[in-house]
């Protein structure tokens, strides 16, 4: 028999008998306590039972940040089910897909999506699921409230578990084709989250409190793992609109001292007016992932909030498991002797990383390739996708699909997504090098640089720019800001201006959706190159 490993949930119990009257949770001037949160945890793994909802069944889940979705994450851990939280910004077919995709036993959802659960009950009328609503129950439903209440005091003993059981599907953005359901599991995440404790957030304790401004059906809900294992108050915004003002007047409020984010919501939070009118002193990690900071970007954010910023680099597969870059290697000034310019750090403690080549071939310092990773927090494979899997973990390493290289210290850069690279008159071309160069522009606020097809060089690239509030730079001027800083077969041949670039749910610019809006735009037209 394999060796068992502590049920995930124990982060919970444990903590909540050690501060059974401290504040867990706090939203919309409600808090609760980590006893009253344990204490709706066993009722809910107890309902769930009563359910006949058995370990390894899926609950799908539908909801905003919120106390039930916090509650439901962790009862599902306790009672061995899977956890599998939705993107709640996906339309009613698109959740239909992945209820149907992961079979779940049971739906979950607030009362803003009722058109999302009844898409879902038609797509699975011969397997009807057990719904639950948040708010008040229609026919058939059951309600969540009435739930935890008819359940209270009902014993509710954590499942036992090996290594490798499922404990949530973390689905793939799915930029290439159908998302894919990444299994992490209780071993993995037991690894994760000392992981994040150790390199991300040191020295966190009760005494710590960590804002959520990001959907907890992602990287933010990974992050919360760890808050709760310490006892650190974790604090919700009010609706699942990201209000910068009401942002950094909880920051001062609670006394904020970490934050889980995206490069593009550390933007918006560092060039909002209210970034210099509330005291932020009480910050210390600021942290990002999900894509590479720009170095404009950072310098701003270094200025604005101090040596606060934690990066880290990693995907679902491996929970973000992958690089970290301290506060003291986030330098605002360039010619720093020990300034990182460009990195997003080091490998995790337990992770190993290599880059490879086409064939598969380790890679040398500084010759760039495909980022490979291997250790504790690789994920258990793609649910029912043998194919996917074995083509991810070939060779026993999990590879990402992004591109960079290795420094002689170990310290990795990331020059974008294989599916990004564009090759021009022979030439591969990263589009973040004009990226990095254009965001020094003072009129460039945001800018995405892709490969389009093109019948004289193959492929040619073109930037969409989204300027400064006043800025009025055209495209010869930003082209011409390029002479001398980039290679010439480097440089995007078109600009377009944009009002805005389309962000993703969790922060980041698709330039898959890029691409489409080119040429539904009429910006560019099939066949005729730019």
């Amino acid at each position: 028999m394999p060796a068992s490993v502590m049920n995930f949930s124990r982060l919970l119990s444990d903590t909540a008998r050690r501060l059974p009257a401290r504040p867990g949770l706090w939203q919309a001037e409600q808090s609760w306590t980590w006893r009253e949160l344990d204490d709706e945890t066993n009722a809910m793994a107890a309902a769930f039972r009563a359910l006949d909802l058995v370990p390894g069944d899926r609950v799908f889940v539908i909801s905003r940040n919120n106390r039930p979705m916090f509650v439901n994450m962790w009862a599902c851990f306790r009672a061995g089910l899977v956890w599998v939280p939705a993107n709640f910004r996906l339309t009613p077919p698109e959740m239909a897909w992945l209820m149907r995709h992961c079979r779940a036993r049971a739906l979950v959802y607030d009362p803003a999506f009722q058109p999302h659960a009844d898409a879902i009950m038609a797509e699975m009328k011969d397997a009807p699921p057990v719904v639950l609503a948040l708010g008040a129950p229609r026919a058939g439903e059951q309600g969540w409230d009435a739930l935890t209440l008819a359940h209270k005091g009902v014993p509710a003993d954590e499942v036992e578990v090996d290594y490798d059981h499922p404990l949530w599907f973390f689905y793939t953005s799915g930029t290439t084709g159908r998302p894919k359901a990444s299994i992490l599991t209780h071993g993995q995440m037991n690894f994760v989250v000392n992981n994040h404790l150790a390199d991300l957030m040191p020295g966190t304790t009760e005494a710590d409190v960590s804002l959520v401004v990001a959907p907890l059906s992602h990287g933010a809900g990974a992050h919360v793992l760890s808050q709760v294992a310490r006892g650190a108050m974790s604090v919700l915004l009010p609706s699942e609109r990201l209000d910068v003002e009401e942002a950094w007047r909880l920051v001062e409020r609670h006394r904020i001292s970490n934050m889980f984010t995206v490069p593009t919501i550390v933007k918006l939070l560092v060039e909002h007016p209210a970034v210099d009118r509330t005291d932020h002193r009480s910050l210390r990690f600021v942290i990002y992932a999900g894509a590479p900071m720009y170095r404009a970007d950072q310098k701003l954010a270094l200025q604005k909030l101090g040596p606060v910023l934690v990066q880290y680099f990693g995907l679902g597969e491996v929970t973000g498991n992958i690089t970290v870059l301290p506060p003291h290697l986030h330098r605002p000034d360039d010619d720093a002797p020990d300034a990182r310019i460009g990195t997003c750090g080091y490998p995790r403690t337990g992770m190993e990383i290599k880059i490879v080549d086409g064939e598969n071939r380790r890679l040398a310092p500084g010759e760039r390739g495909e980022i490979c990773v291997r250790g504790l927090a690789v994920f258990a494979g793609y649910f029912e996708n043998s194919e996917a899997t074995a083509k991810a973990l070939r060779g026993g390493w999990f590879h990402t699909g992004d591109l960079g290289y290795l420094d002689a210290e170990g310290f990795l850069y990331i020059t974008g997504r294989a599916s990004d690279m564009y090759i021009s008159g022979g030439s591969n071309v990263y589009p973040r090098d004009a990226e990095e160069v254009l965001l020094t522009h003072p009129a460039v606020s945001e800018v995405a640089v892709l490969g389009v097809p093109d019948p004289k060089w193959g492929e040619a690239g073109v930037a969409v720019v989204v300027r400064q509030s006043g800025a009025a730079a055209g495209e010869a001027e930003l082209i011409g800001f390029l002479e001398g800083k980039l290679a010439k077969y480097k440089w995007p041949r078109r600009v377009f201006f944009w009002d805005e670039l389309p962000k993703s749910g969790y922060g980041k610019i698709p330039k898959h959706l890029i691409r489409q809006q080119l040429f539904a735009r009429g910006e560019l037209r099939e066949g005729q190159g730019i």
